[in-house]
């Protein structure tokens, strides 16, 4: 096995375990995530003295098992990745194959607005757009969508640009077909292995900046199940109840490596150089 096909391999294990417990949540948490139990209030992990097995990675200070927690709140960490991506995507591809094709006002308008608003940190971008629109599951999708699309956007102009004077399109145009006929049926088919491959790496860029959010207050209002809200409620216990944000932290951690180690593995499968 390729070193390659390995890395595909791994991630697509470690992921595909993560994607059923978090479409299985219900059956596999032991508890339910928002039930609030003071009487256990910070119970340590079972590995910790003081703790059991009923509460395996232990209870927050309002008594909620950490395990549900983390179970549940992949669902919406997962989901605001997917989603996000899929957004920026659509737009970004939009834009840069129309750039990369017409060229002319339409290229400059375009590519102007990527410089403009790659001028900007993501994150401090998506600060801004949720404090003006407001922290909820929906505007996280939008922020970080809106947020994410240059990335898209460049690397599909330069690649339509190219594909452009390629022989196929240029018999496409003297047959008589129309620029949303090509673009669609001729250039996008083209760009589908380099599209799948960027948007598995910045799933896990857009998890991480939801965390970083959540964190921040920003995102998916408490008492939501999230990562980041996990993480952010550990920072206040972090020496009293380390095990709060060590757990929240390793989650995130070990999803975000397994889908960069899955996007590397695919990017080299899919290189004819390689």
């Amino acid at each position: 096995m390729t070193a390659a096909k390995a890395k595909i391999v791994i991630g697509s294990t470690v992921i595909l375990v993560i994607v059923l417990a978090a479409i299985f949540a219900p059956l596999i948490a032991p508890h339910d995530p928002y039930q609030q139990q003071v009487v256990f209030r910070l119970k340590p992990p079972v590995w910790m003295t003081g703790g059991s097995w009923r509460f395996p990675l232990g209870t927050d200070s309002y008594g909620r098992d950490i395990l549900s927690r983390l179970i549940f709140g992949s669902r919406l960490s997962i989901l605001v990745g997917v989603a996000s991506v899929v957004l920026s995507m659509l737009i970004g591809t939009t834009a840069g194959v129309l750039a990369g094709y017409v060229g002319g006002k339409t290229e400059e308008v375009i590519m102007r607005t990527v410089d403009a608003q790659t001028a900007f940190p993501d994150v401090l971008l998506a600060i801004l757009f949720v404090a003006a629109l407001g922290g909820s599951f929906f505007n996280l999708i939008v922020v970080l969508g809106v947020s994410g699309w240059m990335v898209y956007a460049r690397i599909m102009f330069g690649l339509t640009r190219s594909l452009r004077e390629r022989p196929f399109v240029e018999a496409a145009v003297s047959f008589g077909g129309r620029s949303g006929y090509i673009m669609l049926r001729h250039i996008l088919p083209q760009l589908v292995p380099v599209l799948t491959v960027v948007a598995t790496l910045q799933v896990g860029q857009m998890i991480l900046q939801e965390t970083a959010l959540s964190f921040l207050g920003l995102g998916v209002p408490p008492p939501a199940a999230t990562w980041g809200n996990i993480l952010a409620e550990g920072r206040d216990r972090l020496f009293l109840a380390p095990w709060i944000a060590n757990s929240a932290g390793i989650a995130i951690v070990t999803l975000v490596l397994t889908i960069n180690i899955f996007g590397n593995g695919l990017r080299e499968w899919l290189d004819p150089k390689s």
